[in-house]
């Protein structure tokens, strides 16, 4: 006998990438030289001040008791600088930040903790998938918005307005956006805090790409006037440090907000390794040169990157940031799943198609920089071969 799971397994499935991976996994265990370019995975190191903060972290006895829910006060104390540093942003840090296990624990947590069953959640029709998926597991009623490709994959608040019910209660926002990569923009963020204040909308903005490839100085939601009245947003040193594995990250907004997240994250998880904390003080302090040398990396990683879209006949705009590139697929090509199937089977490149991320994603492809510019060019030149 096998005891029945509880409803909301059968409301979600298992993450395309857990299954796609194993896949992967498999293809290479029978010896194939699989170029996986399908997930967001850095594959460059942290600084060399992050490790040998760790090392020497973990080396003193306090480090390895527990450790506070809400962090370390020299950690919050770092991410407070580094918003002023960054984004402009002053927060205090004390009572307007909390650290996460990973940005992605943050989306439960703060589901967990505003959303009861029935209520209505905007979320993009391209997106994140875990903003979908964890809405359904807490019972929410999911509604997507309309992203306007013509302008940029902006929101359509003209449509948006139509969407709100008395039942609505949040919103996700992710810019710059993944996966199409659209740039975050002033007005664009002021556009949203005009909304979500409008309609009494918790705006949950999701903040992880604005260092890489970025074309002109990274926003934060926060800078907007009022968006602490409404706002949280999220951010992680998982893309913008090379440190996903880590699980490090945090949510910023004004104190009742963090209070309110807490009192469900201190009954789900326990605080950070105390020397994973003091690495990422070190972390937080990395140079604008070393973010800029990295993004000379992913650079010159994107015209390997985008002659391989050239060479599938896709069509994609320039003006994307972050770390990965979204490609239109010609008319000539049947969809995304077939194309993606036959390159993994055929010539062992592993590329995303555009639906995991919403409906909309059906005639798209996504590509990751995260490997060297060589292993892109030698996945071009297999497609070639075909």
């Amino acid at each position: 006998m096998i005891i029945d799971t509880a409803r909301r397994t059968k409301q979600t499935s298992e993450y395309y990438f857990s299954v796609k991976l194993a896949e992967v996994r498999k293809l290479i265990a029978e010896g194939n030289d699989v170029i996986n370019l399908g997930i967001g995975n850095p594959d460059m190191m942290p600084s060399e001040e992050t490790l040998k903060a760790l090392s020497e972290a973990s080396q003193k006895p306090q480090a390895h008791g527990y450790q506070p829910y809400t962090g370390t006060p020299a950690f919050r104390s770092a991410i407070a600088a580094f918003y002023d540093h960054t984004y402009g942003v002053k927060l205090d840090a004390s009572t307007e930040i909390l650290p996460l296990i990973g940005s992605k624990e943050g989306i439960t947590h703060i589901s967990l903790t505003f959303l009861d069953p029935g209520d209505e959640v905007l979320v993009p029709e391209l997106g994140y998938p875990a903003y979908r998926a964890v809405s359904q597991m807490v019972g929410a009623v999911v509604k997507e918005y309309p992203l306007r490709e013509e302008h940029g994959w902006q929101p359509d608040w003209v449509a948006m307005e139509s969407l709100v019910t008395p039942q609505t209660k949040m919103m996700w926002l992710n810019y710059p956006h993944m996966p199409t990569g659209a740039p975050a923009t002033r007005e664009l963020f002021e556009e949203a805090v005009s909304f979500a204040t409008k309609h009494k909308i918790l705006l949950c903005h999701d903040n992880p790409y604005s260092l890489i490839l970025n074309k002109k100085p990274p926003l934060s939601l926060l800078s907007v006037e009022g968006a602490k009245d409404v706002a949280i947003e999220l951010n992680s040193m998982s893309k913008s440090h090379n440190m996903a594995g880590w699980r490090m990250g945090w949510m910023a907004a004004a104190k009742p907000y963090i209070t309110a997240v807490l009192t469900i994250k201190s009954n789900v998880d326990s605080g950070m390794f105390w020397a994973m904390q003091e690495a990422g003080v070190s972390a937080l302090g990395n140079s604008d040169a070393w973010h800029q040398e990295r993004n000379a990396v992913y650079q010159g990683r994107l015209e390997a990157a985008e002659t391989l879209l050239s060479t599938l006949g896709c069509t994609w705009d320039a003006k994307q940031e972050g770390m990965f590139l979204w490609g239109k697929l010609p008319e000539s090509v049947e969809s995304a799943e077939a194309l993606v199937n036959s390159l993994l089977v055929e010539k062992h490149v592993f590329i995303a198609p555009g639906f995991i991320f919403g409906p909309k994603g059906q005639r798209y492809i996504r590509l990751s920089l995260c490997l060297p510019k060589e292993r892109i060019w030698e996945a071009v030149k297999r497609i070639k071969g075909a």
